[in-house]
């Protein structure tokens, strides 16, 4: 049987990419190595350390927050095999939900190792063998690794890579982060929260690198008085493991001398790579850039004719939302239709408490690109909801064209702040202004009131600050 399309990975570029096609008349399978679909994102990142991040934070409240709200309970006493449980458990229902959508939308899963041999043709090798499936198209969903630190072996059991800190089987007493980036400062909440004491040593003179840069200042404040340490400007140069204690040689990142930080844990979360093992890409002649990224153009295309590339394996950031944006719009353009993505509006999220969201420029990004901008600034503190929940941690902050009030970026810092981003993304998907924004009347009392509040302020008239 020939396919209309073929897509290698289920990840949420390549499963979403399936589902889009298949609505739209076409043919399809999708082939995986793994014995569960879902990819990184279901199985071993986004989803799973949402789940411990929630089940932490629920613990840290238990022990710190209910007593001032007058709700009296004993210490909580951390079951860490029962929370890696619910876990699992999440991560079981989403992958379930994946093969139902395989199912119902009459997709072919393949089970195996995918290969491109040229256009049109790939081949699969499993426990079976190998097997030759032909189509008129194939995608590239095979998404990322993480990047590896040279010298620094990772052994997922004392020095862990993301996958390996989402399954410890005790709470490290000392727990050393390399990379101050989302995923570590996230992992880091988690095991924070359960009584490891944390340090975080990046390379960069600065925490989240590419977010707005005095939304990560204020941030790194709050994660310093929730206990955080950090090593800014510095780098691990290598692990001594013949201890019982492992012991990390961090060295200034403008060279001098070492020191040495003691640790239970290690944990290597410096990037993701692109993911292109044993894809065969060279030997089909598909092009790849100096980053090891597959080369596409605005249409997804390689330089292969009926090859297709999305999401981490492509350059762009690597976020599961973008490459679900891409899968649809590869589909709908395999079709015939015009597929596109917006990369100015692509939000962005870390899951820590409190949150921090964004969405298009920074003002770094604005300061460089030359554009003349207006900021609005509010802060919980002067939210009513916020106040009387005790949670007026972060501030909001609308960036808008000083000529035409367009906004052009929006930041965010606090309580569900990942949940409050998408307005702002819907304003600026339809060009709106800033002031479009603050005459949008906003449900009272709630913690999107700031957004309305941080628009006014961009014309300098909030109404409570």
């Amino acid at each position: 049987a020939t396919y209309d399309l073929v897509i290698i990975g289920t990840g949420p570029g390549g499963y979403v990419c399936a589902v889009r096609a298949a609505q739209l008349g076409m043919k399809v399978a999708v082939v995986e190595k793994n014995p569960t679909l879902g990819g990184t994102c279901l199985n071993v990142g986004c989803m799973p350390s949402k789940a411990l991040l929630h089940a932490s934070e629920m613990f840290e409240e238990a022990g710190h927050s209910f007593a001032k709200m007058g709700v009296a309970v004993p210490p909580p006493k951390l079951d860490l095999p029962s929370m890696m449980d619910f876990k699992q458990q999440g991560i079981d229902g989403n992958v379930k939900g994946v093969d139902f959508l395989m199912k119902k939308n009459r997709i072919d899963v393949i089970r195996g190792t995918g290969r491109i041999l040229g256009a049109g043709k790939v081949e699969v090798t499993s426990g079976e063998g190998k097997a030759l499936v032909e189509t008129k198209n194939i995608v590239i969903a095979t998404g990322s690794d993480i990047a590896r630190l040279r010298g620094i072996e990772i052994d997922e059991k004392r020095i862990v890579s993301s996958t390996g800190a989402l399954s410890l089987d005790r709470v490290p007493g000392k727990l050393l982060i390399v990379g101050a980036g989302v995923i570590g400062l996230e992992l880091g909440s988690v095991w924070h929260r359960l009584g490891a004491q944390v340090t975080v040593v990046e390379f960069l003179d600065r925490i989240l690198p590419g977010m707005d840069g005095e939304i990560a200042k204020q941030f790194q404040r709050i994660l310093e008085k929730q206990g955080f340490a950090f090593r800014l400007g510095a780098k691990v140069t290598g692990v001594d493991t013949s201890g019982r204690t492992l012991a990390a040689k961090v060295e200034p990142a403008s060279g001098g001398s070492a020191e040495t930080i003691d640790a239970d844990v290690v944990l290597v979360c410096i990037g993701r790579v692109p993911y292109t093992d044993g894809l065969g890409l060279k030997e089909a002649g598909i092009a790849v850039d100096d980053r090891g990224r597959v080369q596409i153009d605005a249409h997804f295309s390689t330089n292969v004719k009926g090859v297709f590339a999305i999401g981490d394996v492509v350059a762009g950031p690597m976020l599961a939302h973008k490459a679900e944006d891409e899968g649809v719009a590869c589909a709908e353009i395999i079709a015939g239709q015009a597929g596109h993505v917006n990369y100015d509006v692509i939000p962005a999220v870390v899951y820590t408490t409190p949150e921090v969201s964004s969405v298009g420029k920074t003002e770094e990004e604005l300061k460089q690109a030359g554009i003349n901008y207006t900021v609005g600034k509010f802060p919980f503190t002067a939210n009513g909801r916020s106040k009387v929940n005790q949670t007026t941690d972060g501030f909001v902050k609308i960036l808008a064209d000083a000529k035409t009030d367009r906004v052009v970026g929006v930041h965010i810092i606090g309580r569900e702040a990942g949940e409050m981003i998408h307005e702002a993304a819907v304003l600026m998907e339809f060009g709106g202004s800033a002031e479009d924004l603050a005459r949008t009347c906003h449900a009272h009392p709630t913690r999107s009131e700031a957004i309305k509040e941080a628009a006014l302020a961009v014309g300098k008239r909030a109404i409570h600050m």
